[in-house]
């Protein structure tokens, strides 16, 4: 009995990093990831056209650094997740193939901040930041195709509970949506 409790806490601790059935935390943190990124590659690219390239390349510079910073709650949080599922079928494959495109995104990202610091420092976008940028931005918009495909062709986490109402569907912790989920 004892062993089936604390099989139980660690279930409920692991919602602090996966989040609730139904209420993953990965998906809603990979928004605030590829917003940054987002801004970085819009206005690096419009700094680089010379459009105010001083203050744009501030911004470009700054969202590099946010998208940085959010990719490791978003990174760790859908590690959690991947751990979770079972190795070598074919949700496992596409989830790693996802999982590489975004580390490898992440790291051109990296690149292009501390390569481009000095360029930031002086107003400016170079173009080796930008290509750098612009790299990471399109491992990013391949490894999120790869990451709606874990959702939407695969379903993982997705609890399918189509009747449920939804006054109950937007509560977390229930136990029906845990059962949904084999939590």
């Amino acid at each position: 009995m004892g062993g089936l409790l604390w099989a139980h806490l660690l279930v409920k601790l692991g919602y602090l990093i996966r989040g609730f059935p139904g209420h993953p935390l990965h998906p809603p943190l990979t928004d605030a990831t590829i917003g940054a990124y987002t801004v970085s590659a819009s206005l690096g690219f419009l700094g680089w056209l010379g459009v105010a390239e001083d203050r744009l390349a501030s911004g470009w510079w700054l969202a590099l650094i946010v998208g940085l910073i959010v990719s490791a709650p978003t990174a760790l949080t859908g590690l959690a997740d991947w751990l979770g599922i079972t190795r070598g079928t074919e949700l496992w494959k596409t989830a790693t193939a996802h999982m590489l495109a975004m580390l490898t995104a992440t790291v051109f990202f990296g690149l292009a901040a501390i390569f481009g610091h000095g360029a930031y420092d002086d107003g400016e976008v170079t173009g080796g930041s930008l290509f750098l940028t612009l790299l990471g931005y399109g491992l990013l918009t391949a490894g999120g195709y790869l990451g709606g495909t874990v959702v939407f062709v695969h379903g993982m986490r997705v609890l399918n509970l189509v009747d449920e109402s939804a006054t109950r569907a937007v509560v977390p912790g229930q136990p029906e949506k845990e059962r949904a989920e084999g939590a």
